[in-house]
């Protein structure tokens, strides 16, 4: 049921996506909800006024949510009138059918993210990266992941669109700049945002899971690389110089102990920079900072 096609008289039923939720109170004292359900052709106003109380504490906002209730009109707007609401089971109904996703085919991402790897010489490293790239739950991850909740890259499939972006920009970088640590540079270019795939909950809105609220992705994604650098024998020159441009690519610190430590690690930044402001301006226009 598409809210798109929902007229006047018509009965709702289904799961949707609840983004808004407010205890209001009626003229006659009564309290009642008022709610927005949104699925991906449209979003529909709502009211529960029967059991307000008692419904308000079966779902949150932000929940997919299986409702029940009568389509009607009031001033002008259609609306949906409640009978009952709570949060859908976990699994029934995939977030995918209430988030963005991306425009570009995940399957060509995918392809062009293996061709980069066959770009890292280095045998280390491209034994760490094949460990992650042969991860089958990794690899769902990163094709479902945002890169962001509201800015650049803000769907389904963003974070990898992401990657194969900052990880081509590094061997048109290195191209340039041949001085350049290419397997250094390409394997940090394709693992630098591996914290993104355990940062976000994906519900009715794109959320935070408790790990990306506490930690956030960049020491996610250390602690991910510790984890596999164990398991495939990186030395610790390789893993230092991995770990410092994965910790800077959001930029360093004026300290000293965290400046940039190798071009490597400061192209990253820019690159990342560089992709992140390009999306960003062509999804969300050129505010002042970027003018």
């Amino acid at each position: 049921m598409a809210i798109s096609t929902l007229r006047a008289g018509d009965e709702i039923g289904g799961v949707f996506a609840c983004t808004r939720k407010d205890r209001l109170v009626s003229r006659t004292g009564s309290p009642y909800l008022a709610l927005e359900l949104r699925d991906r052709t449209g979003a529909l106003p709502a009211r529960v006024f029967r059991d307000a109380d008692l419904h308000a504490g079966r779902f949150e906002r932000g929940d997919l949510v299986r409702v029940a209730g009568r389509v009607e009109r009031f001033r002008d707007e259609l609306q949906a009138d409640l009978r009952a609401i709570a949060t859908a089971p976990a699994g029934e109904i995939d977030p995918a059918a209430f988030l963005p996703v991306a425009f570009r085919d995940l399957d060509e991402l995918d392809g062009f993210l293996e061709h980069l790897a066959g770009e890292v010489r280095d045998a280390p490293f491209r034994r760490l990266i094949d460990a992650m790239l042969q991860d089958r739950e990794l690899r769902a991850a990163l094709r479902r992941s945002p890169c962001t909740r509201a800015a650049h890259h803000a769907y389904l499939g963003g974070l990898l669109e992401h990657t194969v972006a900052v990880a081509t920009l590094a061997v048109e970088a290195c191209a340039l700049h041949p001085r350049l640590n290419q397997d250094l540079l390409l394997t940090a270019a394709i693992l630098h945002d591996l914290g993104r795939t355990r940062e976000f909950a994906l519900g009715a809105e794109i959320g935070l899971t408790d790990e990306g609220r506490l930690l956030g992705h960049v020491e996610i994604g250390l602690r991910m690389l510790d984890e596999r650098v164990a398991a495939t024998g990186l030395d610790d020159g390789r893993r230092l110089a991995l770990a410092h441009c994965v910790l800077t690519h959001h930029g360093a610190d004026p300290a000293p102990q965290r400046r940039f430590g190798s071009p490597e690690a400061l192209a990253l930044h820019r690159l990342n920079a560089l992709d992140a402001g390009i999306k960003g301006a062509i999804e969300h226009g050129l505010g002042p900072a970027a003018a």
